[in-house]
């Protein structure tokens, strides 16, 4: 592996560890056991490694916030969309845990996580709307608009949350949840295959 991907990995797990605020440059070094010169010489200090990292974020979930548009989905392939894409939030969750601060110091990121969350949001709705078309949801778009803010919210924080009342992060219990979010939107058959796989992600 490159060194700028080790940096990139000591610090991605620094971060994650023990929030990017208490961790410097030098202790990424020292972790690495590299010289701070040789860090310098890949990224001049914290925001490009910060930046660096949200952008391979980005880069790893392109693909899920574009599901092809002609292929027919089974209703199990929109829960292991959402399982992919909270994969991807644990794995990068030092972005999210301080999500107003991190953005509040770094315009270029902040301007970054709302491009994000806007197509993440356009693919919710886009999924949303083809169970609709498939008869397997039953709400009004309004509600539906509401169903995607609080996925949103789900997918965002619902890591963090654990994490601030103890509980390791767990990728199953935040799909539990956001598919209890829809559950009450399906219909009759949908909704009690869709609970029974939700109970199916909590016990695992």
């Amino acid at each position: 592996m490159k060194t700028r991907d080790r940096i990139l990995e000591c610090a991605l797990d620094l971060f994650n560890q023990q929030g990017e605020p208490n961790v410097s440059t030098l202790e990424i070094a020292t972790e690495m056991g590299i010289s701070p010169g040789n860090l310098y010489y890949h990224f001049h200090g914290k925001e490009p490694l910060i930046m660096a990292l949200f952008e391979r974020f980005q880069g790893e979930t392109a693909a899920l916030l574009e599901p092809p548009g002609e292929v027919e989905l089974d209703v199990e392939d929109y829960w292991l969309f959402l399982h992919l894409i909270v994969e991807r939030l644990a794995q990068y969750r030092f972005l999210f845990q301080d999500l107003s601060n991190l953005a509040g110091r770094l315009p270029k990121l902040a301007r970054g996580i709302r491009l994000w969350l806007n197509q993440l949001k356009r693919t919710l709705s886009n999924l949303l709307a083809r169970l609709k078309a498939q008869g397997h949801l039953l709400s009004e778009t309004q509600s539906l608009g509401q169903l995607v803010e609080q996925i949103t919210l789900t997918l965002l924080f619902s890591l963090d949350y654990q994490r601030i009342i103890g509980v390791e992060g767990e990728v199953s219990l935040v799909v539990y949840q956001v598919m209890m979010l829809v559950a009450p939107h399906l219909a009759a058959e949908s909704r009690r295959a869709a609970e029974h796989l939700a109970l199916r992600y909590l016990q695992t």
